[in-house]
């Protein structure tokens, strides 16, 4: 007997360099969100402005995303899979929590230059974070704040099951230049609307 049921696609989290676009790895997500909030506010000239102007607008506009991830070891746990027996879910929980961490290597060498009297240091750089859901909503993303609940514990208080709550600023050619991996992203990400936009 044939399976009609559609297949169902899972979102996920990109990380590419944001120089080269090169994937430096992906976190695909377990269980979709149920639900995910869009906020788009326009970058329109000005509060006050005149009105030759009041039509006119600066940029794209600033969209910012909210989602909860969940995450459950229950699955691995029931195989017995190795990590999720001796470390629960702290593994995908580390990975999310990378996204927004600088790495070690990057931290001791910038005290060393800092100790040597390197006058200035840049601001280590982070790779560039792609939120992907669906063929047509594949955006480059700032994550803003993210916020984990750790619902459930394994007898060594490893947590096996939590909730992820995501900010995520969509990263626009104001943000990011239109030669860039990003810029390129939105660019594709923009068209598709407009292209949706057509058939409605």
């Amino acid at each position: 007997m044939s399976n009609l049921s559609p297949r169902l696609s899972k979102g996920a989290i990109l990380m590419l360099d944001p120089t080269l676009g090169i994937p430096l790895g992906s976190i695909m997500l377990q269980y979709n969100p149920d639900s995910i909030t869009r906020t788009l506010k326009p970058q329109s000239a000005g509060e006050q402005a005149d009105r030759s102007e009041i039509f006119r607008l600066k940029g794209p506009p600033i969209e910012t995303i909210k989602c909860d991830i969940e995450i459950d070891a229950t699955d691995q746990l029931a195989s017995a899979d190795p990590t999720a027996v001796s470390l629960g879910i702290q593994p995908q929980l580390s990975v999310l929590e990378m996204l927004l961490c600088p790495s070690s290597g990057v931290l001791i060498a910038n005290e060393i230059l800092s100790l040597v009297g390197t006058i200035e240091i840049l601001p280590m750089e982070s790779a560039l974070t792609v939120f992907v859901w669906s063929n047509q909503r594949i955006t480059p993303v700032r994550i803003t704040d993210m916020s984990i609940t750790e619902e459930a514990f394994d007898p060594q208080l490893n947590p096996i099951r939590a909730k992820v709550s995501l900010g995520l600023r969509v990263l626009s050619v104001s943000d990011v230049g239109f030669l860039t991996p990003a810029g390129a992203l939105y660019l594709v990400y923009q068209t598709s609307k407009e292209a949706m936009a057509q058939m409605a």
